[in-house]
Formats: C-alpha cells, structure tokens, sequence
C-alpha cells in the first residue's frame, strides 16, 4: 500500500494498493491527486526505492515539488505518517482478511473514508480532516477573492 497524507489537513488523499509500486507509478498517483489538490510544495518520503527513483525526482522537477527524503533509520523525521502507518495497520490491515485485491480495496477504501470524516482531531481543534480542509478551503478562497490586485 500507499499512504498520502496532507500533513496540515491530517486528510489521507489516498491509500493505493497493489502488490507493488514502482517510482513511475508514484508519479501517476501524485498527478491524480494534484487534479484536485493542486501540486505541493514539499513531499517528505522514506528513502524506498519507489522514492529514491529517477522517475520521481524529474516529476519532482517538472512541477516544482521539493523532495524531503528522511534519513535511514529514522522514521521520526516523518513521526505523522508513521503513526498513520501504525493506525491503518492496526485498525484494518490486521483486522481483515481480504479474500482478493478488489475486497482490499473496498475495505480501505472505507476506512480512509472514515478516517477522512468521521474522526475529529484534537489538532484541528476537534474537526475532522475532511472538515478542517473544507473551511480552510473556503476561508482562503475568499481571502484570495477579496486580495486580488493586479
């Protein structure tokens, strides 16, 4: 699996499965999401080799992305997603036994929904992600429409 998480919405934008994932897949999955969330500014990754790779570090360079690799060994560089990790393994992975690719899908699916919109976060003063993203959102798109000079 592929975990993405927004670090300041707490949102996982995806959880992709399948029985492996090369660089060059990284980067479709990075351009899915960018059609909706816009390009980010930073990624920080682990160093695996779906990371480390060519294809992404030129995606990073063709659209502007910095690349933050953690350093071996090290995994609270990246404390959020790894507790993340910790949580989805905990609470679906181990809790299930998927029959195929499709029923994992489905179940993981579901529970990144839930994640997403059922679970306040103390750090987003008690929203959930899917809350928290969407105020922001409206709170910056009308600051933006309001601060508009040419």
């Amino acid at each position: 699996c592929l975990t993405c998480v927004d670090d300041f919405t707490k949102e996982c934008l995806t959880v992709t499965v399948a029985f492996g994932i090369s660089g060059v897949q990284v980067t479709r999955i990075l351009d899915s999401i960018a059609l909706f969330r816009g390009y980010p500014a930073t990624i920080r990754t682990d160093q695996g080799p779906e990371f480390t790779c060519r294809a992404l570090d030129q995606w990073a360079f063709e659209h502007g992305v910095e690349l933050r690799l953690i350093q071996p060994g090290k995994p609270t560089q990246n404390g959020f997603i790894e507790s993340f990790n910790g949580r989805f393994r905990d609470e679906c992975l181990n809790e299930h036994w998927f029959s195929d690719i499709v029923h994992a899908r489905k179940i993981i699916n579901d529970w990144r929904q839930d994640y997403n919109e059922c679970r306040p976060h103390s750090t987003l003063n008690y929203q959930t992600p899917s809350e928290f993203a969407a105020g922001w959102r409206k709170g910056h798109s009308e600051n933006e429409d309001s601060d508009v000079t040419n």
